[in-house]
């Protein structure tokens, strides 16, 4: 059921049937949402809606958080009554980065590197035990997530013989779709939005815009617009194989 914010928007998937088809064909063990302590708090929501409080949460804490994003996921998780699987980077790789590059390379090096300790292995180890995840993503995102379709195989972490499902339920969703569900269901959400940090990512790599600029200008924002990918969602960078 759509609210009243949605009756000038062009016909979409609905994310809850996207999350209700997810679950009725993987069940709560086979799958998880990933939360990035942002706005997918959406996606927690709703889904709390649908399987109560044993929705399946994990987080990427790389070590370099806001407070403010550590205090939203403990908020979150006191609100819905649901665990949130927190994963870590692997304390060794961490250790060689730091002391073989120093704490900010990747104003020097591009953030890929430092991404791919903090967030990609630790992302990789959780997937490795599922066969479908739930992400936020959104095509008005940025410009490698224009043809992001609502599901499709993630080529980046599937492995031979063993294909990941990737959900993108908010795929066809713009920024204002996701507050006024925010708004209309008094929904959680990271105070930083409101010092200007329309996309939050780690705090050396996030900085508050002004109200005209697009909302991934805030994240990496020494690099060009198609390098703004963490790693995560690689894929993004070459034409994705849709299968919904």
């Amino acid at each position: 059921m759509r609210g009243k914010d949605f009756a000038d928007s062009p016909v979409r998937t609905d994310p809850r049937e996207v999350l209700e088809d997810a679950f009725r064909r993987f069940g709560l063990e086979r799958l998880a949402i990933s939360f990035s302590g942002a706005e997918d708090v959406v996606l927690v929501d709703m889904a709390s809606r649908i399987v109560g409080r044993n929705v399946p949460v994990f987080s990427l804490d790389t070590g370099r958080l806001h407070a403010e994003t550590y205090r939203f996921l403990e908020a979150v998780r006191e609100r819905y009554g649901i665990e949130i699987e927190v994963l870590s980077p692997d304390a060794a790789q961490l250790e060689r980065l730091v002391r073989t590059k120093g704490l900010f390379s990747f104003y020097r090096d591009g953030h890929a590197e430092c991404c791919a300790v903090r967030k990609i292995q630790p992302l990789r180890r959780k997937l490795g035990e599922l066969e479908a995840w739930i992400t936020g993503q959104r095509q008005d995102q940025s410009v490698t997530r224009t043809e992001l379709p609502v599901e499709q195989v993630d080529s980046a972490f599937s492995m031979p013989g063993r294909l990941l499902t990737k959900f993108n339920p908010l795929a066809h969703w713009r920024s204002e779709d996701v507050w006024a569900y925010i708004r209309e269901h008094d929904v959680p959400y990271n105070p930083l939005h409101d010092q200007g940090m329309r996309s939050i990512g780690c705090e050396p790599c996030t900085r508050a815009i002004a109200a005209h600029q697009h909302e991934r200008e805030g994240r990496w924002w020494w690099e060009n617009d198609d390098d703004k990918e963490c790693g995560l969602h690689a894929q993004n960078r070459i034409p994705a194989r849709a299968v919904a």
